[in-house]
């Protein structure tokens, strides 16, 4: 017991501490680093809890794809983040009207929160085991009956990234050179070769 509460916490911090850094660090590589590293450490927590699908599912896809998608597509879009904070100080006193509203609506938020003695007796008690059915099947019996238009909602959201990704990243782009495949299947003999008359002696 001992061992897992020490688990818990070390693994609470590290991931709490990676999600600062995601959000504090100025190089967005480093950023998407960090976010991989809150991935396995919150994949150790699930892990604690007695989840390990959902601490696999969110290894293979959120640190196997999504992440590394985000790697590729912040390494392929070669912004230049230098000009981008040139304007920082412009809309400094914005943004920090912005946070402070919601700093005051967060701090209204939770210290509204009141907890129920009955949630405190069965947050101790733990989540009842039902035998004979798995942590995967009773996931998919809750995600697939309870939670299924939500599900067909994120599902629409990532694809709307995904189409997002795709576009920023094959945008047109001055000094960069792109393969059209239109104009490669209908070119004709003339655009692609020239004959020329070398004379004796006398290079190209």
């Amino acid at each position: 017991m001992i061992i897992a509460t020490i688990s818990f916490y070390l693994f609470a911090a590290m991931t709490i501490a990676s999600a600062f850094m995601v959000i504090s660090a100025k190089n967005p590589v480093h950023s998407v680093l960090y976010l991989i590293l809150a991935f396995f450490n919150s994949a150790a927590l699930f892990v604690l809890l007695g989840a390990e699908f959902l601490a696999m599912i969110l290894i293979v896809v959120y640190v196997g794809a999504v992440a590394v998608l985000f790697l590729f597509v912040v390494m392929m879009l070669d912004i230049n983040f230098a000009e981008l904070r040139q304007g920082f100080l412009q809309y400094l006193p914005i943004g920090g009207l912005v946070g402070i509203i919601l700093l005051i609506e967060l701090i209204l938020v939770v210290s509204g929160w009141v907890l129920s003695p009955d949630a405190i007796v069965v947050g101790k008690q733990g989540a009842p085991m039902v035998e004979g059915v798995t942590n995967t099947e009773q996931l998919g019996q809750v995600i697939y009956t309870q939670y299924a238009y939500l599900f067909q909602i994120a599902g629409m959201i990532l694809l709307v990234a995904m189409i997002g990704a795709i576009v920023l990243t094959h945008r047109q782009r001055p000094g960069v050179k792109k393969q059209v495949i239109a104009t490669q299947v209908y070119r004709t003999r003339e655009e692609s070769m020239e004959v020329r008359k070398v004379e004796p002696g006398q290079g190209v």
